[in-house]
């Protein structure tokens, strides 16, 4: 089973061998292709070989590689997926507009709720407001529970003047880095499925090579929100972000079950695209606990 996120971060070459990953930089480290779930570069000096390249990509495990100022600026993607992908991807054409709007409802539900666990949990009153807006959500949330949600949301964990397109703002950075990361993870295992990340639900943006993936995690967002509001005195920084990587490798409650938040993005994305295709909606959802 795939769980660990390794991130680089000095100058090495990254090579493989016997079905290990192989760092290469002041000493030399072996972690075993069974354990990657994600690989990050960020150190432009590094190297790495082809070789690794087809192997990570077999192996299914996600590459992202950071530009100069040290930010997510690209990722691999495989040509050859699911063995299925032509079929997938026309019934993520014609998948039943019903079945999307309450989808997507359900989905702003699993987020709020969670949202107002996150309030709960920091001792704000506030959760009571958000939890009572779930009863309030109507397929395709025509009304905008999730805006109204987002700010109170937001104004109570970082102030009244935060804001979410502040550069300026430090849990903004958290936020936005945790996000992209997070952001990969889906990106992974729509991909693997066989699906395309370009259409989503409700994100349409003809910009967005993502929007499917911007749709299903939405769910998970607070358990960045958690790590940004637990250092939001501190900088982004090369420390903060392995924390925040390591963080990303850490255990939730899914189903009833203990697992990384890796297997519990799998099953959760696998069971979503599954029900949009069969045209039903079956409420079993992302579960968030603390382990």
């Amino acid at each position: 089973m795939t769980w660990r996120t390794v991130y680089i971060s000095s100058q090495c070459h990254l090579s493989f061998k016997n079905n290990y990953l192989i760092v290469r930089g002041d000493e030399v480290k072996m972690i075993h292709m069974s354990e990657l779930n994600t690989l990050i570069i960020d150190n432009n000096a590094s190297s790495i070989s082809t070789y690794l390249l087809n192997e990570l990509i077999k192996n299914k495990v996600k590459v992202m590689v950071c530009d100069e100022k040290h930010n997510p600026s690209f990722e691999l993607i495989p040509y050859h997926t699911a063995y299925n992908s032509s079929k997938v991807i026309m019934d993520q054409i014609s998948w039943d507009q019903a079945a999307i709007q309450e989808t997507w409802k359900q989905i702003i539900i699993a987020k709020i709720k969670y949202q107002a666990r996150v309030l709960q949990k920091y001792g704000f009153e506030e959760w009571e407001k958000l939890q009572a807006y779930t009863a309030d959500i109507l397929p395709g949330d025509p009304t905008n529970r999730e805006g109204f949600a987002a700010k109170v949301y937001f104004n109570r964990l970082f102030g009244n003047d935060f804001y979410r397109d502040d550069d300026e703002e430090t849990a903004n950075a958290f936020l936005n880095y945790g996000y992209i990361v997070l952001l990969s993870m889906f990106n992974r295992e729509i991909v693997n499925a066989g699906y395309l990340t370009q259409i989503g639900i409700h994100h349409i943006g003809i910009t967005n090579p993502f929007n499917l993936s911007c749709d299903l995690m939405e769910p998970f967002r607070p358990v960045v929100d958690q790590f940004a509001y637990d250092h939001r005195a501190l900088d982004l920084n090369k420390d903060t972000k392995i924390e925040l990587i390591g963080y990303m490798n850490k255990k939730v409650q899914y189903d009833g079950e203990s697992v990384f938040l890796s297997q519990a993005v799998r099953e959760y994305v696998g069971h979503i695209l599954s029900n949009l295709s069969r045209k039903s909606v079956e409420q079993k959802w992302f579960v968030y606990g603390e382990e």
